[in-house]
């Protein structure tokens, strides 16, 4: 009897979310965030294929992010088949074929299911259905992409135009073109004319149906890529492409690379509960919505308003809304977004305009994610800083020393293992330990339980770069 042929989802993990800025940010994008139940995009992405139908997922992602992705699936019980590290962000074809590349080494005939790591499903049987309606196709060398049947005129998402007459079939469809994003009057013709999908962004095909293509349509992408595999190294249970290859590699998408010039490509209609959580509007869309319409975090209060979306994020803020009407109200700790519901597209162009200012709420975060925990900066001025620290159970700050600043930390919470020089101390809740300017020193946290510090940092010149490492467990340099 035949085995059957391998299934891995293929989770690209490495976008910028501009759109639901400012909660998404380059620091800390939208796929790991928590917008409409108690686990991430990214979580709820990977438990969607989490069963017996589909191997281990492979993930492709950025440097910044590789601790962020251990942490949340560990938290959800998901142990991936790999973990591939992009030297720098590429966009989506070189992410597919960099996985392409890796399974032709450990699975050559699987078959791969390419998903976004930050879209919304709700049906998740439809969607197992629609994956497994495609299959035969995909195995036959066709390649297929997830149309989604459109509900209403949508603007934001690109469109599938399949062959007319084809719509009535079950299976994987003709596909005629690739449609731009619309305006209102043409999306509304063709919302009419119903042969057209959204484009979901979701692929399946073969390791080798996809390999064959890129080497048709894009040899010059496939020979760099191919060179970043083969040079790859192991890191921390990681896989890293090779960088020097890496940089010589095209930034595009797979729809300009390989879907928009094939000729085997079929179009497969999805109706799930999908959405792409693009923008403002679409989490407003599917979100709870109270008797008057309205999206409400915790720490929020409503007084007078309908169909709004209100969203506080962060310890000790509380947002209020009076008489609002179709409103996007976004509170955070350094930034706030407030817009018409219809204008909530805009938010990239808000982005945009912030970076060209150079304010840093563009792109960072107040929380800066590290790999052992994180910390915020809770005062600054001249000469002086005041961070507020937490270091996870198990995780440790690397060994190193700074040039241009001392540091004093006082411990508020759970044990710290400290090293300053050649001497070790536990420094416990209410003590605190001072550490010179140009001394080498590391805090650990050996126990069971988080450790909170304030660390109150004085000297000439205060920035993350004034560190020289000489030992780190997450081999950063």
């Amino acid at each position: 009897m035949t085995e059957p042929v391998s299934t891995y989802p293929i989770i690209l993990c490495g976008g910028s979310g501009t759109r639901l800025w400012p909660l998404s940010r380059k620091a800390s994008p939208k796929q790991f965030s928590r917008l409409l139940g108690d686990d991430s995009l990214f979580q709820t992405t990977t438990l969607r294929v989490a069963d017996q139908d589909f191997k281990r997922p492979l993930i492709v992602t950025g440097e910044e992010f590789r601790f962020t992705i251990t942490e949340q699936l560990t938290a959800v019980d998901v142990i991936p088949e790999a973990v591939l590290i992009e030297p720098a962000a590429r966009n989506t074809a070189p992410a597919v074929l960099a996985a392409a590349l890796w399974l032709d080494k450990h699975d050559p005939e699987a078959l791969m299911l390419v998903m976004p790591s930050d879209h919304q499903i709700t049906d998740v049987p439809a969607f197992h259905a629609a994956v497994e309606g495609a299959k035969p196709r995909a195995l036959d060398g066709d390649i297929i992409t997830f149309g989604v049947l459109p509900t209403y005129a949508e603007t934001g998402y690109g469109y599938l135009e399949a062959v007319p007459g084809a719509e009535g079939g079950s299976g994987p469809q003709a596909l005629r073109q690739f449609v731009e994003k619309p305006d209102a009057e043409t999306a509304s013709q063709m919302l009419e004319a119903g042969n057209y999908l959204w484009n979901a962004g979701i692929f399946l095909f073969s390791v080798q149906a996809i390999l064959k293509a890129f080497a048709e349509h894009a040899p010059a992408l496939s020979a760099a890529v191919s060179s970043s595999i083969v040079r790859a190294h192991p890191d921390l249970g990681f896989t890293r492409l090779d960088l020097e290859a890496w940089l010589g590699v095209e930034s595009i998408s797979i729809d300009y690379a390989i879907m928009e010039k094939i000729d085997n490509l079929a179009v497969m209609p999805l109706s799930a509960g999908w959405s792409d959580l693009g923008g403002w509007a679409s989490v407003w869309d599917e979100g709870a919505h109270d008797t008057l319409g309205n999206v409400c975090s915790s720490d929020v209060t409503a007084i007078d308003c309908s169909g709004t979306l209100l969203r506080a994020e962060g310890e000790g803020l509380h947002l209020v809304g009076i008489g609002l009407r179709d409103m996007i109200a976004v509170a955070m700790p350094d930034a706030v977004l407030v817009a018409p519901k219809s204008e909530s597209q805009r938010v990239g162009e808000a982005v945009t305009l912030l970076r060209s200012k150079g304010i840093k709420q563009a792109t960072m975060s107040k929380r800066d994610l590290r790999p052992w925990g994180w910390y915020e900066t809770i005062a600054s001025g001249d000469r002086f800083q005041v961070k507020r620290i937490m270091v996870k159970p198990g995780a440790s700050l690397s060994l190193q020393s700074h040039t241009h600043r001392a540091e004093h930390w006082i411990v508020v919470a759970g044990t710290a293992q400290v090293t300053i020089g050649e001497e070790v101390s536990l420094i416990t809740e209410n003590e605190s330990i001072y550490v010179p300017l140009g001394a080498k020193h590391r805090l650990e946290n050996t126990g069971k339980l988080p450790v909170l510090l304030i660390e109150v940092q004085t000297g000439a010149y205060l920035g993350e770069d004034d560190i020289i490492r000489y030992a780190d467990v997450y081999a950063r340099s």
